[in-house]
């Protein structure tokens, strides 16, 4: 399941910047974060001129495909129905977790990679299942690259002030030189399941240094909240396949990043087991907060 090779478009509509704008200092819109922006805005602008940003392939459904919401799988919903070789089906770039919220996946390349507790890295065998995945077959209409360093904070603020709404879906592949990155990996989990609140307590978090490696992820618009993380949400993989996991900071230089527009979300949800009465009218967007950005408030 994890051979399959993710199409590429040609690198001859990249754009290379190496103006020293990408700086980790210094966030107000009159200094750096005002020249991280037109960077970012020409970047979609010279695309759109190429073309536009959004795809038109009518003989294959351009979407981000999702197992399940973000809310119950802050409830404490870990057991999934849908397995890996099925999910390959709706894409092969992405992240997400396994059953037992056994560590984090990752995906891209056309493979898939579990990133569990212990540290280590495996490859994922595709009777596995996830509850909660987010994937899509990755086709980027924007690509650009940076000499420079820059931090999550400026990535967000950059990306943000740069995409031409808030309300579509992006996803995202960032590879780079990691000065610092910050990532986290949970234990499997045993029933009867606590929250993830709870098991956030028990999170492992890693500060790796110096690494080569590949981010992915999405920005999801605000008005998905409890359907998936509103905003950014990260994964990493280093260069030797030996760390990674759920991203709550980094540091980065030497970046190519790449960006696939989407308008389409398809969600499906589990047809049997504890999900169908399960109370998911509660407000979980607090809890997810601290889960997944490693905030208290």
């Amino acid at each position: 399941m994890s051979d399959g090779n993710v199409p590429r478009q040609a690198d001859s509509g990249a754009i290379r910047i190496g103006t020293n704008a990408l700086k980790r200092k210094s966030y107000n819109r009159e200094g750096v974060f005002a020249m991280i922006d037109e960077l970012f805005i020409r970047a979609f602008k010279a695309h759109q001129q190429q073309g536009g940003v959004f795809h038109r392939d009518s003989d294959r459904a351009h979407e981000v495909f999702q197992m399940s919401t973000i809310s119950a799988l802050s409830q404490g919903l870990y057991d999934g129905e849908i397995t890996y070789a099925q999910l390959a089906q709706h894409g092969d770039f992405g992240l997400g977790t396994f059953n037992g919220l056994d560590g984090e996946m990752v995906a891209f390349d056309g493979k898939f990679y579990q990133i569990k507790s212990d540290g280590k890295v495996y490859p994922v065998d595709g009777s596995l299942k996830a509850p909660f995945a987010v994937v899509m077959f990755f086709d980027p209409t924007v690509k650009f690259s940076s000499d420079d360093e820059t931090d999550f904070k400026a990535f967000q603020h950059a990306i943000d002030g740069a995409v031409p709404s808030k309300n579509l879906f992006y996803a995202v592949k960032c590879e780079g030189d990691f000065k610092l990155i910050k990532v986290r990996t949970v234990p499997r989990q045993k029933k009867p399941y606590p929250p993830e609140v709870e098991v956030a307590k028990t999170q492992v978090v890693s500060v790796c240094r110096n690494v080569r490696g590949t981010m992915v992820g999405f920005r999801f618009p605000d008005y998905t909240k409890g359907i998936n993380v509103s905003g950014y949400h990260l994964h990493f993989l280093n260069q030797s396949f030996s760390a990674g996991g759920h991203v709550f900071d980094f540091v980065v230089s030497e970046v190519r990043i790449e960006i696939d527009v989407v308008s389409n979300l398809h969600m499906a949800v589990p047809e049997s087991g504890e999900f169908l009465t399960a109370d998911l009218s509660k407000d979980q967007t607090e809890a997810i907060r601290k889960v997944e950005k490693n905030k208290d408030s």
